[in-house]
């Protein structure tokens, strides 16, 4: 079956944004870019909000960029087929590889889980996984730990108000200082 995962860039403090809306200290070096290209290359559906989705559109025409560097150039021809699902409530078309999701969040993972299908299927922004994880729905936690404390801001982890056991899979130290961490999450059977 099918992995749900989240994977996002945060600070040591636990956020993905600073209190004043900028991710700015998430700079990509070519350790990240090789990471987060081998991170794409399991997924196999990629849901976003909007405001992820409309960021994200960038990459629908970075190939004419003539200053992308080539490895955000493999990235884009890894993106811009990936299927995507975009949750929006204001959003009536999407453009490239995505479209809109016709049911909940829990719903569409669900479908999504039921089909045959490869790869991982992924969820971008902390505001849409924040509603995955309250709902049990995220398998494995991806964070790239930035050496920063940003005091403040759009948090990592949903704090639901329940506990979740997870499982170090994987942790890496990056030259940059960057911590790489995989968890999973540890289910109990009733």
């Amino acid at each position: 079956m099918r992995r749900v995962t989240y994977s996002m860039g945060v600070s040591l403090d636990g956020y993905v944004v600073g209190p004043d809306g900028t991710f700015d200290w998430t700079a990509i070096d070519e350790e990240i870019s090789r990471l987060v290209i081998d991170e794409i290359r399991d997924v196999g559906v990629h849901l976003l909000g909007r405001r992820l989705y409309e960021t994200m559109l960038y990459w629908e025409t970075a190939d004419q960029d003539p200053s992308l560097d080539d490895s955000m150039r493999e990235w884009a021809a890894i993106w811009n087929p990936l299927p995507k699902v975009v949750f929006s409530t204001t959003l009536s078309a999407v453009r490239g590889h995505a479209r809109l999701a016709t049911g909940s969040l829990a719903e569409e993972i669900h479908r999504l889980k039921a089909e045959p299908g490869e790869g991982d299927i992924a969820i971008g922004g902390a505001t849409l996984a924040a509603e995955a994880a309250g709902a049990g729905l995220i398998d494995e936690y991806l964070m790239r730990v930035y050496p920063v404390l940003v005091g403040g801001g759009l948090p990592f982890f949903a704090h639901q108000g329940h506990r979740v056991d997870l499982e170090l899979l994987e942790s890496r130290r990056l030259v940059s200082g960057i911590v790489h961490l995989r968890y999973r999450v540890r289910r109990t059977s009733t």
